[in-house]
């Protein structure tokens, strides 16, 4: 059945248009001689030859049209765009760019890790000469767009006015907000959406649809020198000219474009992309704004696309003509539109999210561009998407106001089928029948109501394995062979994730009490009371803690307010025991941390405080 289905895809998609192999193979200058990018620690960051084995044409175990932007993200290597325009593709989930000036580079959106950064570097400076970094530019605030800064920038250069960084306004906040409060759960359904725990292969992981895969090396950040707040600036850095367009919540809550008018190069960041992009990223976030992306599309084209020549973004290949530049963002534009408008329409008929995204598809004057693929966003999900923005969670039947937990549904619905072995005869006819979300449906019920019934979930397991082959994106794929590989062999222990420093000393102090709140186990607190000053004497800050009624109050501290302890710690030292681990009682023994009050005040709140565990069940309910 699946073999069928590729094989229908095959004969449906344009695939006789190379126009994308040309794009992306033009200007290739060569690569890294060692495939392999390490840490320090020797552990691999990056691996440029994990996927060599996509040649030929797609197994059965892939979707073709999957196959054929797999192998279009997997080309590696330094390419020339223009006469002074580089890019390093490949080495990372992102592109890394270089702007020649007139003493040195200016580099745009420097990767996930300081390692594949360096090693982009390193490429480019052996490829091209030796020239220093003047300038750097975050274009947005997801971190594989600075997370590898520290790779090519001592922040000493920054300080001495050396090197400086550029930023649209809003970016330190938006970097540290959006992942700290949820971002445990972020991480761990990240592991889903990108694959991380699968074997890159052609029964296993292939691309993360809008670049191969995330790097595992070290998150770096050194704040933004320079803040770019308002359409139609302009900054000349290393005798560059620079015109920027401010696009908050787009792609990213802080994101920029920006055009070169000497070079008549457009950036378009990550606003423009080689697929359709996600309203809502499946690994949890705020809901992004449809709307506010396709308008920022229709002024991008206003301003820019009758001068641009040449586009970039910061993923995937460059678009070459002023005809395929201005048709790439007028399509790219109507898609998101069409995906707002359509979605709004029908949810104001009355459409539930649910029935929204069964029937919306796009029209095929869209759909038939490549770039509108849904290899990393897809239709469906971001149609919910919309709706959630609008209406939320709740579709106004009454029947969803008190929905029970998954295990009891499971359990219920198993007794009412005739139990399980009905059910999961039901499920087998149901994949015979090629029906395999149905399958996935009936199964799931048994998974959840009784966690101790292997052969449901092995057989939901082979369920969920076709219909990661089947579908045609990439990120839905990596998460429907987790879930199958989940079910067969349990949770895959990969390392706890540790904080960058550099971006917990982006936190507002206020913030670093938000966490504290969030981490409060309300039983393990039961009737206790507990007031606590907390200070920063290196910023002058103090604030008071209070835990009352079962939860934990932070504000600034008022001369004379009474507590039962007070704490005074260096910042720095309080992130790293917060956030890494750190214990501070050596400090504390010491004296370099001060403890004043009732001693045990400090170990009474610690005691109440969970630790998150990286490995939560997502597809069982194993206890």
């Amino acid at each position: 059945m699946t073999a069928e289905r590729q094989k229908i895809v095959s004969q449906t998609l344009p695939f006789s248009d190379r126009q994308d192999f040309d794009f992306a193979e033009r200007g290739f200058l060569g690569t890294r001689a060692d495939p392999l990018i390490k840490r320090a620690d020797g552990q691999v960051a990056w691996n440029l030859a994990a996927y060599d084995f996509l040649k030929g044409e797609a197994p059965a175990t892939v979707n073709p049209s999957l196959w054929r932007q797999a192998q279009l993200l997997a080309r590696h290597g330094l390419y020339q765009v223009s006469d002074s325009v580089w890019q390093v593709r490949g080495f990372d989930l992102a592109n890394i760019t270089f702007i020649k000036g007139d003493t040195g580079w200016v580099v745009v959106d420097p990767l996930t890790s300081a390692e594949t950064a360096k090693a982009a570097f390193e490429l480019v400076t052996q490829k091209l000469g030796a020239l220093p970094i003047r300038a750097v530019i975050y274009t947005h605030s997801h971190s594989d767009h600075f997370g590898g800064v520290r790779g090519i920038v001592d922040q000493k250069d920054v300080e001495a006015g050396k090197v400086v960084i550029v930023a649209p306004e809003g970016f330190m906040k938006e970097v540290v907000s959006e992942n700290v409060l949820a971002g445990n759960a972020m991480a761990r359904r990240a592991q889903h959406q990108f694959g991380i725990t699968l074997p890159p292969g052609v029964e296993g992981q292939i691309s993360a649809g809008i670049g191969q895969a995330v790097s595992r090396g070290t998150i770096t950040l050194i704040p933004p020198t320079q803040s770019i707040d308002h359409t139609g600036q302009e900054l000349v850095l290393d005798g560059v000219k620079f015109r920027f367009q401010y696009t908050p919540n787009t792609e990213a809550p802080a994101e920029m474009n920006f055009y070169l008018p000497d070079l008549q190069i457009l950036d378009m960041a990550e606003n423009v992309n080689v697929t359709m992009h996600n309203v809502l990223t499946p690994r949890g976030a705020l809901v992004r704004d449809s709307k506010a992306w396709a308008d920022g599309l229709t002024e991008s084209i206003r301003l820019f696309a009758d001068s641009s020549d040449l586009m970039i973004t910061s993923h995937g290949w460059p678009r070459f003509g002023k005809e395929t530049v201005r048709t790439v963002l007028e399509q790219h534009r109507d898609t998101y539109k069409y995906l707002h408008d359509q979605s709004v329409r029908l949810l104001n008929q009355g459409l539930t999210g649910d029935e929204i995204a069964a029937q919306i598809q796009l029209p095929p004057s869209l759909s038939r561009d490549w770039f509108n693929r849904g290899y990393y966003g897809s239709m469906s999900f971001n149609s919910r998407a919309v709706y959630q923005r609008y209406m939320g969670w709740y579709d106004a039947n009454p029947v969803h106001l008190a929905p029970e937990p998954p295990a009891e549904t499971g359990k219920r619905y198993v007794a009412a089928m005739g139990g399980a072995d009905k059910v999961k005869a039901l499920a087998a006819e149901a994949a015979k029948a090629g029906d395999y979300v149905w399958a996935a449906k009936l199964l799931n019920h048994v998974v959840m109501g009784d966690e101790g019934d292997r052969a449901a979930r092995n057989q939901l397991a082979g369920v969920y394995e076709q219909l990661g082959y089947q579908t045609e994106n990439a990120i839905w794929r990596n998460m429907y062979l987790t879930a199958t590989d989940e079910l067969r062999g349990g949770v895959r222990k990969i390392p706890a994730s540790m904080a960058s420093l550099d971006m917990l000393q982006g936190l507002e102090s206020q913030m670093i009490f938000d966490v504290l709140a969030i981490r409060l186990n309300a039983e393990k607190v039961g009737d206790e009371r507990l007031k606590l000053a907390f200070v920063f004497p290196e910023r002058n800050e103090r604030f008071l803690v209070e835990v009352r009624n079962r939860v934990l109050v932070a504000q600034p501290l008022v001369e004379g307010e009474k507590v039962d302890a007070t704490l005074t710690v260096a910042r720095p030292v309080f992130l790293d025991s917060l956030f890494r681990g750190a214990s501070l009682l050596p400090k504390i023994l010491t004296g370099e941390v001060k403890l004043e009050g009732d001693r045990a005040a400090l170990s009474r709140l610690s005691g109440w405080f969970d630790a998150f565990p990286n490995d939560f069940p997502i597809v069982t309910r194993d206890k």
